[in-house]
């Protein structure tokens, strides 16, 4: 079996809008949570899309257009091709966990590529996007279930 025949087979190609819609409303959420909810929490918002923008040296809009196609895209169907196989639990406690593992990546891979270090420069900045990530995977399983065709 090639690559791609695999990857079809475990998205499977009826799955993918589900996911798709799952990613616009899980990152309006986050969204509206880094920049609106972070400035309750930490007095700032968190601003992801400059954070991107600054690392990869475009623009702002540049920024955000990554994070959306990020979180509309790339995460959901990825969430979708691996939740069935290797995530335990009820659709919404995979998501949540998927949420902890784009959080993880973030916190350690992404934030130390910015320049802010572990947990976007401190650990307030860090419990606000474990949050923001929790509630994104929370919504994402909500809404795409588990991947497959049949819940």
């Amino acid at each position: 079996m090639n690559t791609t025949t695999s990857l079809t087979s475990t998205l499977e190609m009826s799955s993918w809008p589900k996911a798709v819609l799952a990613g616009i409303a899980a990152t309006a959420v986050e969204t509206l949570m880094m920049y609106k909810g972070a400035t309750m929490m930490i007095g700032q918002p968190m601003d992801i899309a400059l954070e991107l923008s600054n690392m990869m040296g475009v623009s702002w809009t540049l920024g955000m257009i990554m994070h959306v196609l990020l979180g509309i895209f790339i995460f959901p169907l990825a969430y979708a091709a691996v939740t069935r196989q290797w995530l335990p639990g009820p659709n919404i406690v995979r998501g949540i966990l998927w949420g902890l593992v784009l959080w993880v990546v973030a916190m350690f891979v992404m934030s130390p590529m910015m320049g802010k270090g572990l947990f976007m420069g401190g650990m307030p900045q860090g419990v606000a996007a474990l949050l923001a990530h929790v509630v994104y995977g929370a919504i994402l399983g909500a809404i795409a279930g588990n991947g497959a065709t049949h819940a």
